[in-house]
């Protein structure tokens, strides 16, 4: 089995690699997506617990998801298109 994904591997199957500084922006921008889709779900969890002590904040848990849903998938799509503009990384040589 080959460990390296086909989409990271040169046409000739070698090992790739990022510079130093495509690897800290990748780091750096998964992580901000990461922390605001934690961020959000974090607050979907909240008001769910919220809303099954009192059933009327299923209309505040309800307005969350509504607003904060695009903006997650926002996220995921921006990330994919810093993915796509980036192309595969450099062969090792």
């Amino acid at each position: 089995m080959n460990p390296i994904p086909p989409e990271l591997s040169s046409k000739e199957g070698d090992p790739v690699h990022f510079t130093h500084e495509e690897w800290m922006e990748f780091r750096l921008r998964l992580s901000n997506m990461k922390h605001s889709m934690n961020n959000a779900l974090a607050v979907f969890m909240a008001l769910a617990e919220l809303a099954q002590r009192n059933p009327e904040n299923y209309e505040k848990l309800a307005r969350s998801i509504c607003t904060r849903t695009p903006e997650i998938v926002g996220l995921i799509q921006e990330f994919s298109e810093y993915l796509d503009t980036k192309g595969p990384p450099s062969p090792i040589r």
